[in-house]
């Protein structure tokens, strides 16, 4: 938020470090807090279907579509939960898939892929890092990687360090974009989702990016 109003703060001649930036919000309430209660789970790793080995483990990824992590995640809505499945390219931070649909099923996370696929370059075949959830272990979605012949890698030991920017990307969609909040209706859910990715990609500036925004980043790289 800093680096996003820093224009503004030196118009107005307003010099403030990231620390105080911090305090300042917080001891006016400004900072969102995290929602604690019940939530669904949505991995689900006890099942008999193929695993795959972590392709990804010390891997140094230096360009966009290279590796896309995959995860799931949910928003809460008075008719019931939704839930959210983001494909995100590790080098750009960019979420190139998405999908908010009704059920933990494995449509949701091909659909994303199926989003990300549209605007894949020709030739480029990233690796597909992911849990061991049965969404993204079932015959159906691995096929769909291997019909565009993109390497299937999985968490192995430690599901969270081992996608740790998918869960990332999860906390700052809910935490910074308010998908954390509960939603009168599954549509007003979708709908916060859709501009919430849409906001992230295009207006979110990063620190592994040199503050640089997903998209930009991933279009002029890719």
């Amino acid at each position: 938020m800093r680096v996003m109003v820093r224009s503004e703060l030196a118009q107005a001649g307003v010099k403030i470090g990231r620390d105080r930036m911090f305090s300042e919000l917080r001891a006016r309430g400004l900072l969102v807090k995290r929602r604690r209660s019940e939530y669904p789970r949505t991995t689900c790793s006890r099942h008999s279907l193929p695993i795959f080995k972590n392709l990804i483990k010390g891997l140094e990824v230096s360009k966009p579509n290279e590796v896309w992590v995959g995860d799931l995640t949910y928003l809460r809505t008075e008719e019931g939960f939704l839930y959210l499945a983001l494909l995100t390219d590790k080098s750009s931070r960019k979420i190139v898939g998405y999908h908010c649909g009704d059920t933990l099923e494995a449509e949701g996370c091909w659909r994303a892929l199926e989003m990300a696929l549209v605007d894949l370059p020709k030739g480029a075949k990233p690796i597909h890092h992911s849990d061991r959830g049965s969404q993204y272990c079932c015959h159906e979605y691995v096929n769909r990687l291997a019909a565009r012949e993109m390497p299937v890698s999985m968490t192995e030991t430690d599901h969270t360090a081992e996608n740790a920017l998918a869960e990332r990307m999860n906390g700052i969609l809910k935490q910074e974009y308010f998908l954390d909040a509960k939603f009168q209706t599954k549509e007003q859910g979708r709908e916060a989702a859709r501009q919430s990715v849409s906001s992230y990609n295009q207006r979110r500036p990063h620190t592994a990016l040199n503050y640089a925004v997903p998209a930009l980043v991933h279009s002029l790289t890719a």
